[in-house]
């Protein structure tokens, strides 16, 4: 009876958390299958894709920031990104400041091949990295809304696809949506432990507490954040968490957006190339705002506000049609 039921259960754990496959060997055929699909939706072709790269070891990504100042985004200038191939040479580098290293398996709008990293991958990792670097090439947004807005298209686009591909019910399109169930709550995760120390970093900028304390505070909250946001223990700092904001911060609104306008793909795409044709231009921002430098985090935060103004101003002429 107990080795009855011991085999019962392996399918229906499966059945309700079931783990994405890997990568069909021909990935080629399944790029062009998402690429029809993207197409369909509304994307311009992109050259992304096109073949398979021979360096192996994906991207390395290495930064800095100080620990008694809290990044807006990856795009702040308080983030000192650094040329590194690896891990160590990135710590050496860093003094008493915030270490940030990781590799990605892709870098966007450069064209960019399939890697074997992506191959080795899971199909729910490689399904997300084609449709959101695609989705970088369809516009040209601030970074802070272009990379919510390809995040929310890719985990949307990316269940609508393994339905249609595999059906309901298949293992495949359970992974996929479970996978983006779960980047959609750890964006909303990663929000509310930022804006915790971004309350902490204010009670220090205004001299209320020591610096000795500001860092005694921020770890508690990042031990509460690796263990929400799935980072490894002890990884997560300053650098890591504005990171994950430039994906964060507007993801939230723009779902809302993506609501409004009936959950539908191909009407969302259309709506946002509408807002990047009609959005302010970095001058008319600096002139508007009194932003000296497209570099600051003064224009970074303004940019991303003018733009957000203007998706609102067309959703309301989109609901008045």
């Amino acid at each position: 009876m107990l080795t009855l039921a011991t085999a019962a259960c392996a399918p229906l754990r499966d059945f309700l958390v079931p783990s994405a496959p890997g990568v069909p060997a021909e990935w080629a055929a399944l790029v062009q299958e998402i690429r029809a699909f993207e197409h369909r939706i509304g994307f311009d072709a992109t050259h992304n894709f096109a073949q398979l790269s021979e360096k192996p070891g994906g991207f390395p990504f290495c930064a800095h920031a100080s620990r008694f100042t809290l990044p807006y985004s990856y795009e702040d200038p308080a983030i000192e990104w650094r040329e590194s191939a690896t891990e160590e040479e990135c710590r050496a580098l860093a003094g008493d400041a915030d270490t940030y290293f990781t590799t990605v398996e892709v870098v966007g709008e450069i064209g960019t091949p399939v890697t074997a990293e992506m191959i080795s991958s899971r199909l729910d990792r490689f399904l997300y990295l084609v449709i959101h670097e695609d989705c970088h090439d369809q516009f040209e947004l601030p970074y802070g809304i272009e990379e919510a807005l390809c995040n929310l298209i890719a985990y949307r686009a990316m269940t609508a696809f393994t339905e249609e591909k595999f059906g309901s019910y298949a293992r495949e399109n359970r992974a996929i949506r479970r996978y983006a169930n779960e980047e959609s709550r750890r964006t909303r995760a990663t929000v509310a432990y930022y804006e915790q120390l971004t309350g902490l970093y204010a009670t220090y900028e205004r001299k209320e507490i020591t610096g000795d304390a500001l860092l005694k505070r921020r770890a508690t909250i990042f031990a509460q954040a690796e263990k929400a946001l799935d980072w490894r223990r002890g990884a997560l700092n300053n650098v890591g968490i504005a990171s994950d904001m430039t994906y964060s911060r507007h993801y939230p609104f723009l779902e809302g957006v993506f609501d409004a306008l009936g959950r539908d793909l191909a009407r969302t795409l259309a709506f946002f190339k509408r807002v990047d044709r009609v959005k302010p231009t970095p001058a008319a921002v600096m002139k508007r705002y009194g932003v000296a430098s497209e570099k600051s985090v003064e224009f970074i935060r303004a940019y991303e506000a003018a733009v957000i103004e203007t998706i609102k101003d067309a959703l309301a002429t989109a609901n008045r049609r």
